[in-house]
Order: C-alpha cells, then sequence, then structure tokens
C-alpha cells in the first residue's frame, strides 16, 4: 500500500463524509435560523422551541434523501472492499 493509496482513500473518505452530511447540517441550518428570526420578531424567549422543528426537519429530510446517502455509502463500500487486494498488496 502507498501514501498515494492511502491518501486517496482518505479523501474519498472525507469528500462522502462532507457531501452526505451537508445536506442535514444545512436543513438544520436553516430551520434554527427560522425559528430565531421567529423568537425575535415574538420577543419568545424558549431556550427549547428549536429542537423539536429541527428534529422533524431532519426527519424528512433522511426520509427523503436516506436512499441516496445510502447508495452513495455503498458504493464507497464496495469500492473500498473491491480495491483491498490491490491495499494489501
Amino acid at each position: 500500500m502507498t501514501d498515494a493509496m492511502v491518501l486517496q482513500l482518505w479523501q474519498d473518505a472525507a469528500v462522502l463524509m462532507l457531501m452526505l452530511a451537508a445536506p442535514l447540517l444545512g436543513v438544520s441550518m436553516l430551520v434554527g435560523l427560522t425559528v430565531s428570526v421567529f423568537q425575535a420578531m415574538t420577543q419568545i424567549n424558549e431556550m427549547t422551541l428549536t429542537y423539536v422543528p429541527k428534529l422533524v426537519a431532519i426527519g424528512l429530510a433522511l426520509a427523503l434523501l436516506g436512499r441516496w446517502m445510502l447508495n452513495h455509502m455503498l458504493r464507497f463500500m464496495t469500492s473500498v472492499l473491491n480495491s483491498l487486494p490491490a491495499l494489501a498488496g
């Protein structure tokens, strides 16, 4: 296993991690910003108000994007497992 192979594997894993986390983080940030603006407009200072909408939004995002995320993870793991003989040699 060469250094280039290890670096390519780490780079592919990092890109996949960012690609899978970005939609969920974006949804969470958008919902948090919306709830914060709502709290500022109505002057409701409830700290726990953001948790329920974020949980619902993340659940919906996972329900909508779960298959896409799983396909990308399976494709990555298949390529890693198929390249094991080359990595070990």
